[in-house]
């Protein structure tokens, strides 16, 4: 049986979030006017693609977000005292797999309650637990310009070099991952990797700006 590390991960802090959600966490999201906003839960919950955003693809895990307390600061921020996590108001995740395809894709968001917040923690982050569950020999490829910083890595997540990838971006108060893992050459690559983050920036960007989140795969 193939080893998924960090996907297997990535998806039992998915099901942890499974039927914790809900609809409260403030107003706050008055961005109408173009200025980045702290979300609340219900809007971070509508950031995360569903199933309608990922045509072609089976929702294994439903679209959640749940308060960031002290049980999923240690899933989202897995490294000492939960670096990163510092004003977090939020924390949700969905997965995906294609249809007849047992590649995963798991979607991430941390919102925090201010711009300065996300961009304190997109380091420390980064240089932390996200940038290394690509896999070994893992390195950076080109997102374009997608939020506000990003980065990428694309490599293994098997023992049998199974490709896997890993992309971390900030937009406004938020900051997000994609993590992508397939047991074959040729089931994940950089320009779908590229796609998913950019689905989820721009769901974030409308969720700030005042719109319903729409961004969808090849939508």
């Amino acid at each position: 049986m193939k080893n998924y590390r960090w996907c297997v991960a990535t998806a039992a802090a998915a099901l942890l979030l499974t039927g914790c959600g809900g609809a409260d966490g403030g107003t706050e999201n008055d961005g109408a006017n173009g200025k980045s906003v702290a979300l609340t839960k219900e809007l971070v919950r509508q950031v995360l693609p569903d199933g309608e955003a990922m045509p072609g693809w089976k929702e294994s895990t439903p679209p959640t977000a749940v308060d960031m307390n002290e049980l999923y600061r240690q899933q989202a921020c897995p490294s000492k005292d939960n670096a990163g996590c510092r004003n977090a108001r939020f924390f949700g995740a969905s997965t995906f797999r294609p249809d007849g395809d047992a590649t995963i894709v798991s979607f991430l968001i941390i919102a925090y309650d201010s711009e300065q917040s996300a961009r304190n923690a997109y380091d420390v982050l980064w240089d932390g637990p996200y940038s290394k569950k690509a896999g070994q020999g893992a390195k950076p490829f080109e997102l374009g310009p997608i939020g506000d910083e990003r980065d990428a890595r694309f490599g293994t997540s098997g023992f049998q070099g199974e490709p896997g990838a890993v992309t971390q971006t900030r937009v406004g108060t938020t900051l997000l991952w994609t993590e992508s893992a397939s047991p074959a050459k040729g089931g994940i690559d950089e320009d779908l990797v590229r796609n998913l983050a950019k689905v989820l920036a721009e769901r974030s960007r409308q969720a700030q700006h005042g719109d319903t989140p729409s961004a969808a795969l090849d939508g």
